[in-house]
């Protein structure tokens, strides 16, 4: 850092490019600093440098930043997982492991009920690199141990599925996995640590979209997964390759979010309750889909799984299959929900799975796992709940009319 008076031997085109770049190092804020720059400066001779990229200090942002290890440490610490990496989308939190594990000739064996992008994916790795996957039903234990096959590396699976809000027994689907060779990736975007840290319960790498509920502020974008040092190790080499690596500031934001946590959770599963309830009643909503609502099938499980806590903040509720126009009315009417091709916001919005999610699905094979026109998704947010709840009550019925 020069001084003032070592600014004044300069011209004003080079000053301004070193004027107010220092600040006493020993400052320590109560909220942890932004560091927005692309690299940081290594002081000393050549033996210095040398010394500090052998130590993997801060060098270039893509490799290390300040601000994303900070996130990854509190990330690791609500996983209770040994390391994690923080990446730029929840997409390249799933492509980038998998990338790592698997090669041609490779097995997956998938939960058929998965966001859409997500089999969108796998149908590229079966085109560009003969990486083939199978889905089925996850909840059928003994189904899932036969289709494994000799070159099943790995299984991949929702902690809850997206959008009929099926639950996943990890245990059991750890154990299988492992019984077999393969490894367990979890996807654990809608249940987050909050509910469940899937790494106890067996899982091999747990993926979260930090997008969503984790940030919870709908302003940030990235996603995150946590695992063993080793796996951590295979998976950071071809993060830092594919450039997939979270930015600086969004992985500010995150953290952030991250110290209201489980105070937004807690009110996001109370909501979501409050409204299955109330919509289950509805005359013309044929399903809710959520844990807590009379014949969910799976709540036994739910309870087991999620301990206490409430069941997150998805649901969805089925009209019959040809209302679309009615769910077209239904959004006109409604005051405070919005359609919006996101979740995990602070405000409560819905999704037309065929139209979005599930969009690049033929109408046959939305039908097979239970998706149709006649669907919504909805993504609970922190309004007062008896707001909510009129709120869709009073669209509903003006949208049949």
């Amino acid at each position: 850092m020069l001084t003032r008076e070592e600014l004044n031997e300069f011209a004003p085109e080079t000053v301004q490019l070193y004027a107010g770049s220092g600040m006493p190092m020993e400052l320590e804020g109560e909220a942890p600093p932004l560091y927005m720059t692309t690299a940081f400066v290594l002081p000393g001779d050549m033996d210095d440098i040398d010394e500090l990229y052998s130590r993997k200090e801060f060098t270039y942002v893509r490799t290390r930043n300040p601000n994303r290890r900070m996130l990854e440490e509190a990330i690791s610490a609500l996983e209770n997982g040994e390391r994690s990496l923080i990446f730029s989308s929840g997409m390249a939190a799933i492509h980038t492991p998998l990338m790592a594990c698997l090669k041609s000739g490779d097995h997956i064996l998938a939960a058929k009920t998965l966001y859409g992008e997500s089999i969108e994916l796998f149908s590229h790795y079966k085109e560009q690199f003969g990486i083939e996957t199978d889905y089925v039903d996850f909840t059928n234990l003994e189904l899932v141990r036969q289709s494994i096959k000799p070159n099943t590396k790995l299984l991949y699976a929702e902690t809850i599925s997206n959008p009929k809000i099926v639950v996943t027994d990890i245990e059991a689907i750890a154990d299988i996995a492992h019984e077999h060779g393969a490894l367990l990736f979890v996807d654990n975007t809608f249940a987050t640590p909050y509910l469940v840290r899937c790494l106890e319960k067996g899982a091999d790498i747990v993926m979260e979209s930090l997008t969503k509920f984790m940030n919870g502020h709908s302003d940030a974008l990235l996603g995150s997964i946590s695992a063993s040092a080793d796996l951590i190790d295979r998976i950071k080499a071809l993060q830092h390759l594919y450039g997939g690596s979270g930015g600086t500031f969004n992985s500010w934001l995150v953290l952030r979010s991250l110290r209201t946590f489980d105070l937004r959770m807690s009110r996001h599963a109370s909501n979501a309750h409050k409204l299955a309830c109330a919509l289950v009643e509805h005359p013309r909503i044929r399903k809710v889909n959520y844990p807590s609502v009379p014949g969910y099938p799976q709540r036994e499980l739910a309870d087991k799984l999620f301990g206490g806590k409430g069941y997150g903040a998805m649901m969805s509720f089925e009209l019959d299959p040809d209302c679309k126009p009615v769910l077209g009315r239904m959004l006109k009417e409604l005051k405070l929900a919005r359609y919006a091709p996101t979740l995990g916001g602070f405000r409560t919005t819905l999704s037309h799975p065929p139209t979005s999610s599930h969009a690049d699905l033929t109408p046959d094979e939305r039908w097979a796992l239970g998706i149709h026109d006649g669907m919504m998704r909805i993504s609970v947010g922190l309004e007062d709940p008896d707001d909510l709840i009129a709120d869709f009550m009073q669209a509903l019925d003006r949208a049949f009319v």
